[in-house]
């Protein structure tokens, strides 16, 4: 579980467990923390925790919200981030265990090191074959992203802001979505051998580029996943 270790202007320190979705701080005694100086707003901020996702908004607060220095309407906390609120500091700490099987980012998003030069080339020739195999057009391209819809990663996003974007996992499922002038296109690159292809919509794909739609809903690895256009 995530904390807070709270210094105030004193220099006394508490540890303050984000045992609930929504944690209120401000000068106002009914806060789920409460921090006695006058710099302090009464609603000044909250922290809304989702799974192990921690993240910070400023209420309108009179003196503002600093993290690691810098003044901040909403933002996302990495463990070690450093709050401060009035005269008071509040450090960010995640318990979370690094390598985590359910990390999405570091299980489904494959860089080329983790593929090998062989395989590589075969990511690169099948995304190849999308159509539209110019780059974004300039100006205002389209920009998409992925959703995680199941699972304990629910609610996290990728955009895809690369040209190809690799995910799965090697040896079990892997698929390439690439970013063309007219859209986004994702092919199936590899897997086991006679295993299952990913779903788009529950049906598999193939080594032909199918373009994807806005609420295109794809299947990876156990992972449902919805497109999502910006």
């Amino acid at each position: 579980m995530a904390k807070l270790v709270i210094t105030d202007a004193e220099g006394a320190t508490q540890d303050f467990p984000l045992s609930k979705e929504r944690i209120s701080i401000g000068r106002h005694p009914d806060n789920d923390i409460s921090l006695n100086d006058k710099a302090v707003s009464g609603r000044h901020a909250v922290v809304i925790t989702i799974l192990r996702d921690s993240f910070l908004e400023d209420l309108n607060s009179t003196n503002g919200t600093q993290v690691n220095g810098k003044s901040i309407a909403k933002h996302p906390l990495a463990s070690g981030d450093v709050i401060a609120i009035g005269r008071n500091t509040l450090k960010y700490i995640s318990e979370a265990i690094a390598g985590d099987e359910d990390d999405f980012e570091k299980t489904m998003i494959l860089r080329p090191a983790q593929l090998g030069a062989a395989f590589e080339s075969q990511v690169n020739q099948a995304a190849a074959s999308a159509p539209g195999h110019e780059p974004p057009a300039t100006g205002k391209p389209l920009l998409g992203k992925l959703r995680v819809a199941s699972g304990p990663n629910m609610g996290k996003e990728l955009e895809l802001t690369k040209a190809l974007t690799t995910i799965g996992r090697p040896g079990v499922q892997v698929a390439a979505i690439t970013r063309r002038a007219d859209g986004y296109y994702i092919v199936h690159v590899g897997g086991a051998a006679g295993g299952q292809h990913p779903l788009v919509n529950g049906l598999e794909i193939d080594a032909q580029a199918r373009r994807l739609s806005n609420g295109d809903t794809i299947d990876l690895v156990g992972t449902k996943m919805t497109f999502l256009i910006a």
